[in-house]
Formats: structure tokens, sequence, C-alpha cells
């Protein structure tokens, strides 16, 4: 617990001091935000506001994370440091943050809303997302444990549901392209989420909030402890309490963003951070094993990623025909008449109200085995 408060504590600083002294290096710099000319005519004013902050997020939990270790260790020499869990999840989010971060660049650059091609984006999502998944079933600890499985998970591994069903080999084919397919779903829909002021990074607290909890439940309750009534009620997770630590950390580094990309944003996350903080939450799903679940706990994600979806999808079937007046969904809203603000703390509402079934959902699948 008290490494918990430890990486919280320093992530929350380091991104409310490091922020506005980032956004003074890129308004010297010039380095401000393109907004799309097809988007809301009310975003015009945000042209030139400071973006790639996602780069403060990323900073401040790779410090905090390597930093806490390290009083830990000064606290307690037989501490056992950073887990493989904790460098996969650090591998998987600067990985994807360097790839967002590219593309914000050229944008910046080029003074346009396009950056990397989609080809040469997906690569480098894809180079990231394979690596990962690969690295990912090997570092079995004492208990022969991998950082993740090729069973496909809920709250825990579905036993009937075997990637590997066909032999080992097949197994780590199938596990990359699932893991890679759960990659590319949540950085996409915390990209599309991430539209208007504060919308995606408060989103995201609740996420990496309940994920802390998901952390220290998995921890207390996990297996070859001996002191569970049933084996059928703990969790094989390799390492809960240093992804749990991941989790309180991008917790607090998402709120120290918040105060500054709250409307009217003085930053925004950019690529950079939307990509690296989707990153993130996959890769809490896989190391958790709470696949499946993380659709429910970021069930706000998923709305609006399905909203653009239904959008295109209408618009081709129907030559021309909208469901909504645009998307991403919140943007139909504002056209709707309702101020960003109301838009922003509605769909927080929403996030936290899923976030909340999704934790039900995760805790009734214990109390149904116990």
């Amino acid at each position: 617990m008290i490494a918990l408060l430890i990486g919280a504590g320093l992530a929350l600083a380091f991104a409310m001091i490091g922020t506005p002294l980032f956004i003074r290096f890129l308004v010297k710099q010039g380095y401000g935000q393109i907004i799309r000319e097809d988007g809301p005519t009310s975003h015009q004013i945000k042209r030139g506001t400071p973006t790639m902050g996602g780069t403060v997020v990323v900073g401040s939990v790779v410090a905090s994370y390597f930093i806490t270790h390290l009083i830990v260790w000064l606290l307690n020499p037989n501490s056992a440091g950073p887990t493989a869990s904790g460098l996969l999840m650090i591998f998987l989010m600067v990985g994807m943050g360097l790839v967002g971060f590219l593309d914000d660049f050229l944008k910046i650059t080029k003074q346009h809303n396009t950056g990397l091609n989609a080809k040469s984006k997906l690569a480098g999502q894809a180079i990231v997302g394979i690596a990962f998944a690969i690295m990912a079933l090997g570092f079995p600890n004492e208990l022969g444990r991998t950082p993740a499985s090729t069973f496909i998970s809920f709250a825990r591994d579905i036993p009937s549901l075997n990637l590997a069903f066909a032999g080992a080999g097949l197994g780590v084919v199938l596990f990359v392209v699932w893991s890679n397919l759960i990659i590319a779903a949540a950085t996409n829909g915390v990209n599309l989420t991430d539209g208007l002021d504060g919308l995606a990074t408060g989103a995201a607290i609740l996420v990496f909030g309940a994920y802390t909890l998901i952390g220290m439940w998995q921890s207390s309750q996990a297996c070859g402890g001996g002191k569970l009534p049933a084996e059928t009620v703990c969790y094989e997770v390799r390492d809960p309490l240093d992804l749990s630590l991941l989790a309180a950390i991008m917790f607090a580094a998402l709120i120290g963003f918040l105060w500054w990309n709250t409307s009217p944003a003085k930053i925004f996350m950019g690529d950079t951070g939307s990509l690296a903080i989707g990153g993130a939450m996959a890769g809490f799903a896989i190391l958790s094993r709470t696949e499946l679940l993380l659709a429910i706990i970021g069930g706000l994600f998923v709305l609006i990623t399905f909203s653009v979806i239904i959008q295109v999808g209408f618009f081709k079937l129907s030559k021309g025909k909208r469901v909504f007046l645009m998307a991403p969904l919140q943007h139909h809203f504002e056209l709707k008449g309702w101020k960003e603000v109301t838009v922003v703390v509605r769909f927080w509402i929403l996030a936290g109200l899923m976030v909340a079934v999704g934790l039900g959902a995760f805790y009734a699948e214990w109390i149904v085995r116990l």
C-alpha cells in the first residue's frame, strides 16, 4: 500500500508541475494543435493550443514507477523490484506513445491535421503490439506463471476458451492476433474519445482507478497463498500488486494532467497521449486476465467507437444518409446544442456508471465462484 501512495504522489506532482513547463516549451516552439476543418465550428478557437501533452503523462508514469521501486528498495532491500508485468506495461505504453508522438510531430511540422499515413501508423502499432504479445507469454516466475496466457479471459482465464486448442505454436499466433485486436480497439477508442477538453482524460482516470482496485484485490486473493477457502476463487495473475501500482500511477498522472487539460484546455494530449493511454488500458486487460471485462469498464470508449462504425456504415449503405449529426458521438450532442462542458461531464457520468458495472461484474464473478 505504501508503494501505491508513493507512486501516485510522485506521478501527481510530476504531472502537475511538468505540464505547465511543457506548455511553455511548446508555446515557445510554436507547436500548436491543428483543428479539423470538418469538425464543429466552435472548435476553431482551439487552433494553436499546445498539443503532445501525453508526453508529460508518459514521462511522469515512467519516472514515478522506477523512482517508487528505488524508494521501496531503499526502505526494504529485500523488496522484489520492477516485475516482468510492470516492464511489459511500460514497454507497451511508451511504444504506443512513440507512434503517437511521431504522428503529432508530423502534424505540427506540416501544419496539417494528417500526420503519419494510415499504413505507417498501423505498422508502428503492430510492431509494438506483436513484440509485447510475444514477450508477454514468456518470463515465467517461480510458480510457472507468465504475464499473459493463451486463454481468453473475462474476470479470469476462461478454461474453455484456449487459443492453443490446436497446439502451442498456433496458440501463440492466435494470441498475438487477439492481443493486437484488443490493443487496436483500446487505442482507437481513446483516440476517438479525445475530441473535447478533458473528456478522454477524465474517462481514463476512472478506468485506471478501477484497475488499481482490481490489482489490489487480485493480489490479496492470489493463488498459492494457502489463505483462500477454495482454489476456484483465487487469481493466477503473475504480478497483480505491481500492476496495481502502475494503475495508481496512471490514475494520478492523469489527474495532474487534467488540471491543465480541462475546459478551456491549456494543452491537448494528442495522439501521443491517446495511443499511450489506450495501449496501457489494453495492457492491463491482457496482463490482469480481464480482456472481455475491459469492454464494460471502458464502456464509454466502446460506445463512442461504435458511434463512428454505425455512422460510417450507414452512410455507405444508405448512400449519403447519417444516423448522427456528426461522429464521434460527443460531437453529435455538441451540434444538438449542448455546451462542451455539459457533454464532457455527462459523458464522465456515463463512464463512471460503466466502471461501476464492470467492477460489480468482477466482484460478482468472485462471489459466484465462492
